[in-house]
C-alpha cells in the first residue's frame, strides 16, 4: 500500500501515534474540554434542586418555561445564546481537527483551548501549544480547521511575546458584504456589436 502524502514535513505522522492519542486520556483533561457543559449542567441541577425544595415541581416548570421563552424570543438574548453555543461547538471542533490532522504530541496530548469568545465575524480562540506543537503547524492546516468548524475561513496569528500561544480567528460571516446587491442594467443590454447582442 502506498504511503500517503502530506502537506509539509510537519504533518508526517509518528510511528503508532494514533494508538498513543487514543490511549492518552485524563479525567482533568476531559473535564477541561467539557467545562462549559459541566458548569451548565451543575447550575441547572443545583437551581432545580433549590427551587424544588422551596416550591413544587409544577412551580419550577411554571417559572422556568416563561423565562426560557423570553430568552429565546428576545433578539439580544437569543443572539448572545447562539454565539455562546457556537463557541462551545467551535472548541470541540478545534479539538477534533487537531486530533485528525495530528496536531498533538507523541504522547497524544492535544493543544489546550485556553479561551474562546465570539467576535463580529465568528469566534476567536486562544490556543496553548504543548511541547512539540508550534504556530507553523496550525498555519499549515487552516483549511482543515475551517472545514471542521463549519466556517468560511480561519486565520492564524502568532503571539508577539509567547511562542506557545496561538490565536485562531474563525470567520463565519463577512460583515462588509452588502446585504442587497443591485444588478446593473448594463449587463442586461450589451452594447451594439457585442457578440451576445441579438441580431435585428
Amino acid at each position: 500500500m502506498a504511503r500517503p502524502t502530506y502537506r509539509n514535513h510537519r504533518s508526517s505522522p509518528y510511528l503508532l501515534d494514533e494508538y498513543a492519542a487514543a490511549g492518552h486520556r485524563t479525567a482533568i483533561g476531559v473535564a477541561w474540554r467539557f467545562r462549559t457543559e459541566l458548569a451548565t449542567l451543575a447550575v441547572i441541577l443545583l437551581g432545580g434542586w433549590y427551587l424544588s425544595a422551596a416550591i413544587t415541581l409544577a412551580g419550577v416548570l411554571a417559572v422556568t418555561i416563561p423565562v426560557l421563552g423570553a430568552v429565546l424570543t428576545g433578539k439580544s438574548t437569543r443572539r448572545f445564546l447562539v454565539r455562546r453555543i457556537w463557541c462551545v461547538v467551535a472548541r470541540h471542533r478545534l479539538q477534533k481537527a487537531c486530533y485528525e490532522t495530528r496536531l498533538h504530541t507523541r504522547s497524544g496530548r492535544l493543544p489546550l483551548v485556553l479561551r474562546i469568545h465570539p467576535t463580529e465575524v465568528g469566534e476567536r480562540a486562544v490556543i496553548w501549544c504543548r511541547a512539540g506543537i508550534c504556530f507553523e503547524d496550525f498555519e499549515a492546516h487552516t483549511g482543515e480547521i475551517a472545514a471542521a468548524c463549519y466556517a468560511r475561513e480561519t486565520r492564524v496569528e502568532r503571539n508577539r511575546r509567547w511562542a506557545q500561544l496561538v490565536t485562531i480567528d474563525i470567520v463565519r460571516r463577512d460583515t462588509l458584504a452588502p446585504g442587497n446587491v443591485i444588478v446593473s442594467g448594463l449587463t442586461l443590454h450589451p452594447p451594439a456589436g457585442h457578440p451576445e447582442t441579438p441580431a435585428a
